[in-house]
């Protein structure tokens, strides 16, 4: 009898931050494991996060993530306090931590989360080093966009 591989699915991803690809200007991004309880295991896999106006405050020589929303599930138990917009620890390597240290002391640079995704059975956290988009930047960015699905649509028609 032939052994069956595991079949992957396309994507891993739990949330994708949409928003932060139309704010800032991702520089690098980084791998980071998350520290969570049970009960946000759960949820996450119902999907009932959200990762919007999240970043990476780092202090102290750790990092944490800041303003992610975990939404408890009503079947959790009840003798634990589910707090959804607590702050939850992000692992990473010392190295990786003074990198993000050296570059977010330059000023118009923050640390923002862009993703949480599975890998096996572990959660991480993709982190990017990011610049502020100016008003004009984020129209370009629109009108580039557009400009592509036009060209996609013309291409298509022959």
């Amino acid at each position: 009898m032939a052994k069956s591989k595991k079949s992957k699915q396309g994507d891993s991803s739990i949330v994708v931050n949409k928003k932060a690809r139309h704010d800032y200007h991702l520089d690098e991004t980084f791998e980071a494991g998350i520290s969570l309880a049970g009960w946000e295991v759960k949820s996450l896999r119902q999907g009932k996060v959200q990762l919007v106006d999240s970043y990476v405050l780092l202090k102290d020589g750790e990092a944490w993530l800041i303003g992610s929303s975990i939404t408890p599930l009503t079947t959790a138990s009840t003798h634990v306090i589910a707090d959804p917009l607590r702050d939850r620890k992000l692992l990473l390597h010392r190295q990786q931590l003074a990198k993000l240290f050296a570059e977010t002391q330059q000023k118009g640079h923050a640390c923002i989360a862009t993703k949480l995704y599975w890998k096996g059975h572990l959660i991480k956290c993709q982190i990017a080093l990011a610049r502020g988009k100016k008003e004009f930047d984020k129209r370009a960015t629109t009108k580039e966009r557009e400009w592509n699905i036009e060209k996609q649509r013309v291409m298509h028609r022959g």
